[in-house]
């Protein structure tokens, strides 16, 4: 059974809820788990479920001119690796590709990491492919303890081609969220063989089935329909294009819009729906704690997420609130993006419309507001295809199995 040191980008995150739920699973299956985090928490609050971790967590310096003691320990005992002439060389051919502060605070980290890591780790697993995945890289090469990684969407597609195909070439193996990302990086790689699709899942024991009916249909006032979504506010969750169509949604229909989270567009998009007039219509509730989005999730009638590629290519891998929304029986909308399609298929659990479509997105969502008896239907496949396919439980083995080589 490997000891593992977990590399994270932030702990604990609001937003990173199914990396918690990984770990939490992992640590139920017997794997030993030390958590270090490239960066402190922002969040004010934490989901319930980063209580039930009970890995230690160690905080690498976040700036490296903030900690020059321990930045100075790691350099002078790095020296004493028998591969720090090959990091620098590593490093040297990575700097002059990217020459940047980051690239430097990402060579800082690791040799802290390789002074501070706990003598009884023999493994290193690193969540994101771009900044913490350089950074057990790096340890990697200085203490020769092999090194793993899992890949998600930004990551990915905003990382340049070279970065990624060296790091593959140098991990034990790889595992991402959708076939769309392995088909991608598969492509990079010379030796395709070590990537593996690792639907991440939902723990369906913290989402129980409500087995809800649908029966508003926003005929009237009493029988308004809630639209709800849940994410940051960036330009890639398409939230523009989602105000732009409930702005066409035709007068006679009574609706409520609910968006979670928080983000920095999030002033933007509240100037664009007053301008539209739909202040009325919205409520922002910002980033809420999971029971509180969890209490949304079961009152709410319909889910969208406009998802598109950003312009610098930066998009959604398979997103874990369209999973949660299908768990509490939320008939979906969302966009032909990346691993959206793997989750959910059209007309038959859910709708899909084209990214950046508004006709569509609001014809789409103006068909469930109407129709309560099809929202029924898809819900209720949604939920099926939750408990079939994408069951934290049965995909999290797959992950056991390879720590536990």
């Amino acid at each position: 059974m490997k000891k593992v040191a977990v590399i994270l980008k932030g702990y604990p995150r609001l937003s990173e809820t199914f990396i918690a739920q990984e770990l939490l699973a992992l640590e139920k299956a017997g794997i030993n788990l030390i958590i270090y985090s490239l960066r402190h928490p922002t969040d004010r609050d934490v989901h319930p479920i980063h209580s039930m971790i009970q890995a230690q967590v160690k905080y690498l310096p976040e700036y490296l001119i903030w900690h020059p003691f321990r930045v100075l320990f790691g350099l002078v005992y790095s020296f004493r690796s028998k591969n720090f002439t090959q990091l620098l060389r590593v490093f040297s051919q990575d700097l002059r590709r990217d020459f940047s502060v980051n690239r430097v605070r990402r060579l800082g980290q690791a040799m802290v990491l390789y002074r501070e890591i706990a003598e009884d780790r023999n493994w290193i697993y690193a969540h994101f492919l771009h900044t913490p995945a350089s950074v057990a890289c790096y340890c990697s090469i200085l203490s020769d303890i092999p090194w793993s990684c899992s890949a998600h969407a930004k990551d990915i597609w905003t990382s340049q081609k070279w970065e990624i195909q060296e790091k593959l070439n140098r991990l034990e193996w790889l595992v991402t969220c959708t076939a769309s990302n392995r088909e991608y990086l598969s492509g990079l790689s010379s030796r395709s063989d070590n990537i593996r699709l690792l639907y991440h899942g939902l723990d369906l024991e913290r989402f129980l089935d409500v087995r809800k009916q649908h029966i508003n249909d926003g005929s009237t006032e009493q029988a308004r329909v809630m639209i709800l979504s849940v994410g940051r506010a960036v330009s890639k969750k398409g939230y523009d294009i989602l105000i732009d169509a409930l702005a066409k949604l035709p007068e006679d229909l009574h609706w409520k819009f609910v968006h979670i989270g928080g983000g920095p567009l999030l002033n933007s998009l509240k100037s664009q729906a007053k301008a539209l007039q739909l202040q009325t219509q919205i409520d922002w509730l910002g980033p809420l704690s999971f029971g509180k989005v969890l209490e949304q999730y079961r009152t709410a009638d319909i889910f969208v997420l406009a998802s598109r590629i950003d312009s610098d290519g930066d998009r959604d891998g398979l997103p874990n609130v369209l999973m949660e929304a299908l768990s509490q029986r939320l008939a979906c909308i969302s966009t032909d993006i990346s691993g959206i399609p793997e989750l959910l298929r059209d007309e038959k659990n859910g709708l899909i419309v084209q990214s950046e479509d508004v006709d569509a997105l609001s014809n789409a969502i103006e068909r469930l507001i109407r129709d309560a008896e099809y929202r029924n239907e898809l819900s209720s496949e949604g939920r099926r295809t939750m408990e079939k396919t994408f069951d934290l439980k049965r995909n999290v083995k797959l992950l056991v199995d390879m720590l536990s080589e």
